[in-house]
């Protein structure tokens, strides 16, 4: 079995990216990590060279500054990367630029694309998502944050990035997929509050015009955390790779769990998930058979 890795990035330090982490959290279960290295205005090119693995390969690429509809540009960098993969890789993993793996997960997800390998119905692998916010203490517990998705598809170059790159279609379709039991940890959310202003100020232009973003993100130097609307605290570990990161963290962000700021709706969704394990009206963009 051959497995490659893959992802995008851009400006990864002006923007306080765990990409580093990203990349070295998969690496043990990959043979090769193709990276499509934006145009970037830091040094996010000496930081992979950082990490020192034969298994890296950068390819350059220029962001598409037109594709703002629905973010697309971030679906097209995907494809890049993915196009790049090694044409025997079996399978290709995929992680974006604030997401991280823990490795007590690696055997769960090294058996599991060997036991579907050569079952070519499965078209994909589903991950559990954790999403942390404003600190590395808690976790978003609202209808707001998505649960699952597609992060291990076959090396299928019909199988495309969708929308804004948060899952997978192949031919138009939504994949058919196992489930894992494994979790990504997401981190896209916990930032020093300026870096975190600046990065919402970027993200949006991804999406929209100057004119727009200015009416939608605020003038301030720094991100207001405090305006969630429902988290938990975090009673895990992180991964391994986090620990320097979480280490350095240099500031403050404290939440009372027991004050919700949400709809009796939302509420009543949240009992039934912590009952079920169902997400009502959760969108899925795959199938699981």
């Amino acid at each position: 079995m051959k497995v490659s890795g893959f992802s995008f990035i851009r400006n990864a330090i002006k923007y306080d990216y765990p990409i580093v982490e990203a990349i070295t959290s998969i690496l043990p279960l990959c043979d090769e990590f193709v990276l499509a290295l934006g145009n970037s205005d830091d040094n996010t090119e000496a930081l992979i060279a950082s990490i020192n693995s034969p298994k890296i390969k950068i390819i350059h690429t220029v962001w598409d500054e037109n594709l703002r509809e629905g973010g697309k540009v971030l679906a097209d960098e995907t494809n890049k990367a993915f196009d790049a993969v090694s044409p025997d890789s079996d399978w290709a993993f995929y992680i974006q630029g604030d997401e991280v793996v823990h490795e007590k997960y690696h055997q769960e997800i090294k058996d599991k694309m060997i036991l579907w390998k050569d079952d070519k119905k499965v078209e994909g692998l589903l991950f559990n998502y954790l999403h942390f916010y404003g600190s590395y203490d808690y976790i978003g517990d609202s209808k707001r944050w998505y649960g699952k998705e597609v992060r291990i598809i076959r090396n299928l170059k019909n199988i495309r990035s969708y929308k804004d790159a948060m899952g997978f279609r192949m031919d138009g379709r939504k994949l058919n997929v196992k489930p894992l039991d494994a979790c990504i940890y997401h981190y896209g959310w916990v930032k020093p509050p300026e870096s975190m202003q600046a990065k919402q100020k970027y993200f949006h232009s991804l999406w929209h015009d100057e004119k727009t973003v200015e009416k939608m993100v605020s003038d301030a130097e720094r991100f207001d955390y405090s305006k969630i609307d429902s988290l938990a605290v975090f009673k895990g570990t992180h991964p391994a790779v986090m620990q320097k990161r979480i280490a350095e963290k240099n500031w403050t962000f404290d939440f009372d769990p027991t004050k919700k700021k949400l709809s009796a709706k939302h509420l009543l969704f949240n009992k039934i998930e912590k009952l079920t394990g169902w997400k009502p009206g959760e969108y899925r963009n795959y199938k699981v058979i």
